[in-house]
């Protein structure tokens, strides 16, 4: 990360704050300001705002990666939760009728699932035990559970056999939420060890379509899932910084806000 020589927005400060975090361990709030051109006031802001996400470790005098960058479920689930409903909601109006359809499991892909009801001829793809268990009241929705070795806190099904799984459908449409997005790196994701799955399913369509509340602007996983040219369309809360969705919109993804 070289000096900044002009401001930085505080989604794109975070995201910078983030990847040299992770780069190096560790950092200093004199050497964060310095290295960002903002007050150690504002780093201390963001480091404080990122450590409630879950993304990194205040310590003394700065700030430390954490093992697992990722948030517990039961922590995602109540954070952004009236944007997540909002996006879900959103992103069911593209289910096309008599349609297959692949989504991944997370708390801002279980939005859309109450709004599937209804939808003529739908078949559900999904290698997460969640989403399958949503839709077993849903008896119009055709639902099929890839299998694969199950991990635990999130329910989902991983490995070669989720992979191989994927060949035998024909899939109109993706549907994932992601832990970070941004024009640069596209889809990333945090959990190494299930990124060559994370990478099939989110390729299984031509039409990727991706989730998410403002925040994953703002950070950027060690795990690249899909260059940014690969998202058909990114549905994401109106409380997203104008000048990173106008970044992606010239990587070419097309970015509904809602």
């Amino acid at each position: 990360m070289s000096q900044a020589t002009e401001p930085l927005l505080s989604p794109k400060r975070q995201r910078e704050l983030l990847n040299y975090i992770r780069s190096y361990g560790s950092g200093s709030v004199n050497e964060l300001a310095k290295l960002l051109g903002v007050s150690t006031s504002t780093v201390r802001r963001d480091l404080n705002d990122l450590q409630e996400r879950g993304l990194l470790e205040r310590v003394h005098g700065g700030a430390a990666q954490v093992e697992d960058i990722e948030p517990l479920r039961p922590l995602r689930e109540i954070s952004f939760a009236e944007e997540k409903l909002r996006v879900g909601r959103a992103a069911a109006a593209h289910v096309k009728d008599h349609s297959t359809i692949l989504i991944t499991g997370g708390t801002t892909t279980d939005a859309m699932l109450p709004h599937l009801s209804g939808i003529p001829g739908l078949t559900v793809l999904t290698n997460n035990l969640s989403v399958a268990n949503r839709l077993v009241q849903a008896t119009e929705i055709s639902v099929i559970v890839l299998g694969g070795l199950l991990r635990r806190n999130e329910l989902s099904l991983l490995g070669h056999l989720t992979i191989s799984g994927l060949s035998e459908f024909g899939i109109d449409q993706v549907y994932t939420g992601a832990f970070g997005v941004d024009a640069e790196m596209g889809l990333t994701g945090t959990n190494l060890s299930e990124s060559q799955t994370d990478r099939s399913l989110v390729s299984a369509a031509s039409e990727l379509i991706v989730l998410a509340d403002h925040s994953k602007l703002a950070q950027r996983g060690p795990s690249r899932l899909a260059p940014a040219d690969k998202i058909h369309r990114l549905i994401i809360d109106d409380g997203a910084d104008a000048a990173a969705l106008s970044g992606l919109r010239t990587a070419g993804i097309t970015v509904e806000t809602c």
